[in-house]
């Protein structure tokens, strides 16, 4: 299991390289169900992992000019200030025991896993959704909000350390209808984004979290190879057509959780 936990780290990467987002997604069932990680401390992991690989994504972007410095500090802010909270304070504060009903126990890690899982199906719709092509509105004239940038960024912060992923599904459509990004400005302002905002939340996490560096740096590797992996493949393959078919991948995945967690170890 050890090895094809690092077989899929590689993916991890690719997917990133490839169409741009939904790497993250992935890295924390793959450090639960292949690596044994605690469920805690994988959602702590997936950050150092999501945002170093997003870093080394970002900087291709960076350098042909596709990154909006102003729109990453407005949206990027916010959203570190709350993953940082989220992971000191929030994360810790979930009780390990949630709910009790009958013979069913709802633990701390049985709702971060759920809560992941729900945001693995939202963000497998808006995948299987960019399939169909509806992305030429993104030039018509559309209003500047910055009030709902910041709130947008304090929102996708939470979400980051509470799950560890690293949110580009929401990043995304977020800087193309409220700051009237081009889309490939959107995406690499985004991996900025989630580079900052993941790494940072990862240097707040709680002392509780017994830190495996040795596992980190293995599963960082492997996706930082996947990602230029990825790169390369990108340009001779359509990362928009394997978007929706990563999308369903993404969906059965998210139900595959919840069913695990719910029905069969009840």
């Amino acid at each position: 299991m050890e090895y094809l936990g690092y077989a899929a780290s590689v993916l991890i990467g690719i997917s990133l390289g490839l169409i741009g987002s939904g790497g993250s997604i992935l890295t924390v069932p793959v450090l639960v169900y292949l690596l044994s990680v605690d469920v805690v401390a994988a959602t702590a992991y997936s950050l150092f992992i999501v945002g170093f690989t997003a870093a080394l994504g970002s900087l291709d972007y960076l350098r042909k000019g596709l990154v909006n410095i102003p729109t990453a500090v407005v949206f990027g802010l916010p959203s570190i200030v709350a993953v940082f909270l989220t992971r000191a304070y929030l994360v810790p504060a979930i009780p390990k025991t949630i709910l009790q009903m009958g013979d069913f126990t709802l633990t701390k890690n049985i709702f971060l896993l759920i809560l992941f899982a729900v945001l693995m199906i939202v963000s497998s719709y808006s995948m299987i959704k960019s399939g169909n092509g509806n992305e030429e509105d993104e030039d018509k004239p559309r209003k500047f909000n910055y009030p709902l940038i910041l709130l947008e960024g304090l929102l996708v912060g939470t979400i980051t350390g509470l799950v560890g992923a690293g949110g580009g599904f929401l990043i995304i459509p977020a800087l193309v209808l409220l700051s009237r990004l081009p889309m490939k400005q959107a995406i690499g302002t985004s991996l900025v984004i989630i580079a900052a905002k993941s790494l940072i939340g990862f240097f707040g996490e709680s002392t509780e979290t017994v830190i495996d560096w040795n596992l980190i740096l293995k599963v960082t590797a492997f996706a930082a190879v996947g990602l230029f992996v990825g790169i390369f493949l990108s340009k001779k393959i359509d990362g928009k057509k394997l978007k929706p078919i990563f999308g369903w991948f993404v969906l059965l995945m998210g139900i595959y959780i919840i069913a695990k967690e719910l029905v069969f170890n009840s």
